[in-house]
């Protein structure tokens, strides 16, 4: 069975996040991690800037961009310098897609569009954290370069992520 957003994936857009997109993100996020099992304490679900995307992005050197197709948004993915990380390092954040928007390419794009921000804005490396449950995502990590690290970096406050990678820019 064809996936109906596979043929209109040409129509689709990639745009910087605005304000008005907080509420349908969080959404995304929080479904996304529930259908997981991801749910858990010391994730991006319970932490309060998941309902403030926007607001969060505003940071300097930080970068969100969201996905949409026919004024339906399908998920989104953004850089972030994280407090504590080593020099030169941001941490890839909040990456997540509507199910149907899976498995397209969408995905794929949207950590292109990351990791070129990342190295315009001077950064060498580019971290991230997930949890095993999130194993589809875990893939497409690791086909991008992405290595395992024995610890966490930086201080993202989400000690609920057992699964923490590195990527040289």
């Amino acid at each position: 069975m064809s996936n109906p957003l596979s043929q209109l994936l040409s129509n689709f857009h990639i745009r910087d996040i605005q304000p008005s997109d907080n509420p349908e993100l969080a959404v995304i996020v929080r479904n996304t991690l529930t259908e997981f099992g991801a749910n858990v304490p010391g994730t991006v679900f319970f932490d309060p800037t998941t309902d403030a995307l926007f607001e969060l992005f505003q940071t300097e050197k930080s970068a969100y961009y969201v996905a949409e197709i026919e004024g339906k948004l399908l998920g989104g993915g953004g850089i972030f310098p994280t407090e504590g990380l080593p020099q030169n390092t941001c941490e890839l954040v909040k990456m997540y897609l509507l199910p149907e928007a899976r498995g397209i390419g969408l995905g794929r794009m949207l950590m292109e569009r990351c990791l070129e921000t990342a190295r315009n804005y001077g950064f060498q490396q580019i971290y991230l954290e997930t949890l095993p449950e999130l194993n589809l995502a875990v893939k497409v990590y690791e086909k991008f370069g992405f290595e395992y690290l024995s610890a966490p970096l930086g201080n993202s406050k989400h000690f609920g992520c057992g699964l923490w990678m590195l990527k040289k820019l």
